[in-house]
């Protein structure tokens, strides 16, 4: 059994309705970028559950945060959902029978609940390909940094000086 975690990416949300969608999409872009989409149904599906576990059973007027971690480990997708709610969701949504699953109680205060999927056949973390991205700066910046020729820096700095300088509300004098 291969234990090595190769990949691992989470989002923190406010466990508030807004965060089964945020967990839909985070979970469907992550695995886009690790190219594991054949996976995409069935993981967001194991994990908007179990977000939803947790905002059933939360204070709308006080929500605490829930933190939705994707890991890949081993053959496997591991899907966390860590909760800081005193008054704890059951253990694991029945809807996913069939599914390796359990429960960690850190100390204090919450709980993490996790399931386990299997990488496509003959898949395993070492397999998975990093995200690559390219460093690029934006035209923005490019042309910020290139001043025109009959632009003069001292009048340039004077001008910021005296913006910086203005009082921001005219009608207070």
């Amino acid at each position: 059994m291969d234990t090595e975690t190769a990949q691992t990416d989470d989002l923190r949300l406010v466990a508030l309705q807004s965060a089964v969608n945020c967990t839909d999409m985070f979970v469907r872009f992550t695995l886009s970028e690790w190219s594991l989409r054949p996976m995409t149904d069935e993981a967001t599906a194991a994990a908007t559950r179990l977000v939803s576990a947790v905002v059933e059973h939360s204070d709308s007027q006080s929500p605490g945060f829930v933190s939705v971690r994707l890991r890949i480990h081993g053959n496997n997708l591991v899907i966390e959902v860590e909760d800081d709610q005193s008054v704890l969701p059951p253990a694991v949504s029945s809807n996913l029978a069939g599914v390796h699953t359990g429960v960690v109680s850190p100390e204090g205060r919450g709980r993490i609940v996790w399931c386990e999927l299997e990488l496509p056949q003959g898949m395993r973390a070492s397999d998975v390909p990093l995200p690559r991205r390219e460093p690029k700066r934006s035209n923005a910046s490019e042309q910020s940094e290139e001043l025109p020729d009959d632009v003069d820096p001292q009048v340039m700095e004077r001008l910021l000086s005296g913006l910086s300088k203005r009082d921001p509300d005219p009608g207070s004098q």
